[in-house]
């Protein structure tokens, strides 16, 4: 999954290294687009196969549409977190 999402991201010129900040309660978390995609790939392989296809759908709308699925995927991931301590 890391391989697909990352030739994804290189085919519309978007470095997989690119991250993305987020401020909770006054606290900086920076997460790039590698991490977030190495989070979602330790999901069930249905899970995986609906984030690569999420995925695809963003990249039509170019890189805005990239940068605004990744930002909703690690809010998701940085909640699960902050909800589980």
């Amino acid at each position: 999954m890391i391989d697909t999402v990352k030739t994804l991201l290189l085919k519309h010129n978007i470095n997989p290294t690119s991250s993305i900040e987020y401020d909770v309660n006054g606290s900086l978390h920076v997460m790039t687009l590698q991490e977030i995609t190495e989070q979602f790939s330790q999901a069930s392989p249905e899970s995986r196969e609906i984030f690569i296809q999420a995925l695809e759908k963003a990249l039509q709308e170019g890189k805005i549409g990239a940068q605004n699925y990744f930002e909703k995927m690690g809010e998701l991931l940085l909640r699960s977190a902050l909800s589980k301590s």
